[in-house]
């Protein structure tokens, strides 16, 4: 007999116990954060170590820590284009005029400075030994090899000291970092050339249903393009991934299980959307628990509820719901740290930050649930209309989704969660 089920777990037909609602046989779904900790938990490294150029890290973890071999300088340098002088040669009483006595561009090693004298210097010359402050040139008069000082100027004044920027043995970087431009840049400006990273992690991507058609195709009655396959393709190459596309996979248990074969052959790690709910026609599940083992199915979150993991063949999987925006969620807050821990990336917790609720909602559910909204600059979040599951436009009017507690009404003004879009598909 099939008892009536509340709104934190819906699914009728459940075969495990510990369900903490009253009047339902089905069990009390795993909230987001014990999810992911179990994930992570057995998330592992998956990829070897390879050396790469430099110029061909973009986006790339390290797979050791980088430490300079230089101080960055290399030497103090100027600030300003100026004076170097030497502070005890001023006056405190007034302005001084003192001779020049060379000439300093950047890229070329300075004389030490003759006592009485100062140094024409431009931005990033090295500075002459012996002089310890740099006079900015609008703040001197300069005539027939001569300059005029003026008083009150402060040692150190507009030099950048040797290892201002990193000291020579620092770590630069740990090991698990993903390459930003940024972090090339820095490195470059140790000297580094090449850096141990992994190999881009191969990921073997699959939609089920018979339902979807590829995009520049009819479509017939009862169809629908296959959003996720693209949707997907782009955050896993946002991410320096290689993916394994197998395109989509019909509902029938024989072409679930030959394709999710074929993945474990061919990749480090699977990825599915569909085929993970409880209907007649979704055969993913099935499949992971004949050809491998299911360790996790349904999460306490509304979108994603019917979120999967497990391993085929020894070889992880992750099984996204169909709807795409079901899909988006599970795969920003599940799925992909899960993928960075197997590309060998530190992973940290989701980014958020506090904003007001510019919105009101009678409405309660026993779900942790993550709506579309828009923050405006004053941290105000205002919802948008588009919230289905299955409408994936309104994230291109989105900056970001919060959180709203599960069992909780929303108040407008009430503070929540706000987790940016920027953050979380990066």
């Amino acid at each position: 007999m099939t008892r009536t089920t509340v709104d934190s777990c819906d699914q009728p037909g459940c075969d495990q116990p510990g369900c903490d609602q009253p009047g339902c046989d089905q069990p009390g779904l795993r909230s987001l954060e014990a999810a992911r900790e179990a994930l992570l938990a057995r998330a592992r490294c998956r990829v070897e170590v390879e050396t790469c150029a430099l110029g061909m890290a973009a986006g790339r973890v390290l797979a050791r820590d980088v430490h300079s071999a230089v101080d960055v300088p290399p030497a103090a340098n100027s600030a300003m284009d100026g004076y170097a002088v030497r502070t005890a040669d001023l006056t405190a009483a007034g302005d001084i005029w003192l001779p020049v006595s060379q000439r300093i561009p950047a890229g070329q090693a300075p004389q030490p400075l003759a006592p009485g004298s100062a140094a024409r210097i431009f931005t990033g010359a090295e500075i002459p030994p012996g002089a310890d402050a740099v006079v900015a040139q609008e703040r001197t008069l300069a005539e027939e090899g001569r300059v005029r000082l003026p008083a009150g100027i402060e040692p150190q004044l507009n030099i950048r000291p040797r290892g201002q920027d990193i000291h020579r043995g620092e770590r630069i970087l740990p090991a698990g970092s993903r390459l930003s431009p940024v972090a090339l840049g820095v490195l470059a400006s140790a000297g580094i050339a090449e850096v141990e990273v992994y190999r881009p992690l191969r990921v073997a991507l699959l939609s089920t249903g018979d339902e979807l058609v590829e995009p520049g195709q009819p479509l017939a009655p009862g169809q629908i393009y296959n959003s996720n396959r693209y949707l997907l393709q782009g955050l896993l190459h946002g991410m320096g991934m290689e993916v394994v596309d197998l395109g989509a996979v019909a509902d029938t248990p024989q072409a679930t299980e030959s394709a999710l074969r074929r993945a474990a052959a061919e990749a480090d790690l699977i990825l599915t959307t569909g085929g993970v709910s409880v209907g007649e026609e979704d055969h993913v599940k099935a499949a992971i628990e004949r050809l491998g083992t299911l360790d996790l199915w349904k999460v306490n979150i509304k979108p994603g509820k019917p979120f999967a993991a497990g391993d085929v063949a020894g070889v992880p999987l992750y099984g996204l719901p169909g709807n795409p925006g079901s899909a988006l969620v599970t795969f920003a807050l599940l799925a992909k740290p899960c993928l960075l821990a197997a590309q060998g990336a530190r992973v940290d917790a989701p980014f958020s930050v506090p904003v007001r609720a510019g919105f009101a909602r009678s409405r309660v559910i026993s779900r942790d649930e993550f709506v579309r909204v828009s923050c405006d600059q004053q941290g105000v979040a205002h919802l948008h209309a588009g919230q289905s599951s299955g409408v994936l436009s309104s994230l291109l009017l989105s900056n970001g989704l919060v959180r709203i507690p599960g069992g909780s009404a929303v108040e407008r003004g009430q503070p929540l969660d706000f987790y940016p879009l920027a953050t979380l598909l990066q």
